[in-house]
């Protein structure tokens, strides 16, 4: 059944709310993105006072804030009272849609001798240990002792009658909570696990993590992974939180086994989906994109060999390395039976296949480099040809008394001729176009580069898959492609996301919010939430994998199914399907998704 939260439904119960993450201005992954992208519907929704706070790890946050110097409200009274006890705190407005206030805390500000009584007390109190030298860990620690002060400075500065509610996201933010209840604190605690530390370990080394979660006995199970520690703090937060909640259905039957706690309330992930919409131009954005694209294939590809770019597809795939979790080990498999098919059947299209994810490198490989400024050097050299071409056959033009087209080598100066064939021949090559774009810090350990040359899919002639490995994030700055990550998105046709662990996927998502048709799992939150919400996701654009229960060859052939009945489609199919995407969007704006936290915050004061 489809729920639908909008207008007044969505109304916040009046309290206090308070968000609490170690991502509030400070990025490190999908975590920021739901706290950044849900401010505006919060905003919109909420019945009384509202602000974040997170950790403050360097002055480069200066720039994302304004600063509240004067704030005479009970959290700027608050901060600066932990001014005057020589911590490090800011109270300002986030530089963000619906400006929500922010309170930032250095960790820093705990010194090693108060920071090594806390460890001891956390131990003496709540038996969770902690190893002596992990700066991850002794950050969380410090944090949560800055966060609890300020919370009970801010008690005894607010109002008496408005109830306060803590909202707090993840292990690193959550360690307050379980301070706050043996205090007995005034404050109505909810904790959000958006992947349990433990399960994100176990999906990649057990083959059948799913089948196996009954049995897993977290504690004998944390300090094989080294995770000791983050697991006991989660725990400790999902048992003591007035309410417990997480983002998808997949990852609830995991907290229920894992953390010992079936969550209260299941919070899906949106997207402000405004910021996405381009209305009838997705189709003119997509085609300026996809131009930008195919200058790179062209830079990348055509020194040695060439091909149809108007009989080309773009996939992709993004996000953190994790070959298994991340589906990147199917996708590659599913694409080697692709590719196989296409060779068989003589199909008339080429598939050039991204990889977009983050790895160490040393830099970006000089072979790449270089035929991106050799093609850059021809392009000047026509364009020089051009202009001489076009002076002079408008010249000849009013001079000729034939209405014939003349010979327009004539018009060439031997130079530009020299210069032409010259450039062209050094550019060209007999070498194969690389499968990837960096020199990595392991080469030789690096899984989708074992598959490709494993499997001999390195960018042969007769290929019609072609792979381009790019081990870093898309950005406007890279010489590579010199566009934003959301541009390059736009300018693909389908993006591939089967993930075998993966919580929710803001990735898919994001495909679908600018009209570009997305592949995803039934073990990720957002494929399970569309199978539960949507009664053909596959019409809306949205290709949901089946991993549960199913084997890696079967998943395998239905992915590779898939990818082809998508090169099938004729390109005014694929206009209307972008078409139809970017309207099913709108069931994962916020303003519709944002309920479910009412129903967590409700229950928390109940």
């Amino acid at each position: 059944m489809t729920h639908d939260f909008t207008g007044n439904m969505n109304r916040f119960p009046s309290a206090t709310l308070i968000e609490v993450s170690w991502e509030v201005c400070n990025q490190l992954g999908g975590i920021y993105t739901v706290i950044r992208s849900k401010v505006p519907a919060v905003m919109r929704h909420k019945a009384g006072a509202y602000f974040m706070v997170g950790p403050y790890m360097s002055q480069q946050i200066l720039a994302e804030i304004d600063l509240l110097e004067d704030a005479s409200d009970a959290a700027g009274l608050a901060v600066q009272k932990m001014r005057e006890e020589g911590i490090e705190a800011y109270y300002a407005e986030w530089l963000i849609t619906g400006r929500p206030r922010v309170v930032l805390l250095n960790p820093a500000s705990v010194k090693v001798e108060q920071l090594n009584v806390i460890k001891y007390l956390l131990w003496k109190d709540f038996g969770i240990e902690t190893p002596p030298d992990n700066t991850l860990i002794n950050q969380v620690i410090s944090f949560a002792h800055l966060t609890t002060r300020f919370l009970e400075l801010f008690i005894t500065l607010a109002e008496k009658d408005v109830p306060v509610i803590g909202h707090f996201h993840e292990w690193m933010s959550g360690l307050p909570i379980i301070y706050l209840k043996k205090r007995k604190a005034p404050i109505r605690t909810v904790f959000t696990t958006h992947a349990t530390q433990l399960g994100r370990h176990l999906a990649i080394n057990s083959p059948q993590f799913y089948d196996h979660l009954a049995f897993f006995d977290w504690q004998s199970e944390a300090p094989k992974f080294g995770i000791k520690t983050e697991a006991s703090i989660e725990h400790a937060c999902a048992r003591d939180a007035d309410v417990f909640t997480t983002v998808s259905e997949v990852t609830a039957r995991e907290c229920e086994h894992l953390l010992k706690r079936k969550p209260d309330v299941i919070v899906p992930n949106g997207l402000n989906i405004e910021r996405f919409v381009a209305g009838h131009e997705v189709q003119n954005l997509h085609a300026t994109y996809k131009e930008e694209i195919h200058q790179f294939v062209m830079g990348h590809f055509f020194q040695s060999y060439s091909w149809d770019l108007d009989k080309t597809i773009y996939f992709f795939t993004s996000g953190r390395y994790e070959f298994k979790n991340k589906g990147f080990d199917l996708t590659l498999d599913a694409l080697n039976r692709l590719n196989r098919v296409l060779k068989e059947e003589r199909m008339d299209v080429t598939v050039v296949m991204f990889f977009v994810t983050k790895r160490e490198y040393y830099s970006i490989k000089p072979e790449v480099l270089q035929s991106r400024v050799m093609m850059e050097e021809i392009r000047q050299t026509c364009q020089a040809i051009e202009k001489q071409v076009g002076r002079r056959l408008f010249y000849s033009s009013t001079m000729r008394t034939d209405h014939r087209l003349p010979d327009l080598n004539e018009f060439v100066d031997e130079y530009w001729k020299l210069r032409y064939r010259r450039t062209v021949q050094s550019w060209k090559t007999k070498k194969l176009p690389l499968v990837y774009t960096h020199k990595l810090e392991n080469e030789e350990g690096d899984e989708i580069l074992q598959y490709l040359y494993h499997y001999n899919l390195l960018n042969n002639p007769e290929d019609k898959v072609k792979f381009v490995y790019h081990p870093d994030f898309i950005t406007a700055t890279s010489p590579l492609f010199g566009m934003d990550y959301s541009q390059f998105v736009r300018g693909c046709h389908l993006g591939v996301f089967p993930s075998y662990y993966e919580p929710w996927g803001y990735t898919p998502l994001e495909c679908i919010a600018s009209g570009v048709p997305a592949v995803t799992s039934d073990l990720s939150g957002f494929g399970d939430y569309a199978m539960r919400h949507m009664p053909q996701p596959e019409q809306a654009g949205i290709f949901v994998i089946e991993r549960s229960r199913r084997t890696f060859d079967w998943s395998a052939n239905q992915l590779a199914d898939v990818m082809y009945q998508f090169l099938k489609q004729s390109r005014r199919e694929r206009i209307i399907q972008r078409n139809q995407v970017e309207i099913r969007s709108a069931m994962f704006d916020w303003q519709n998704l944002i309920g479910y936290y009412r129903q967590a915050y409700e229950l928390a004061l109940k």
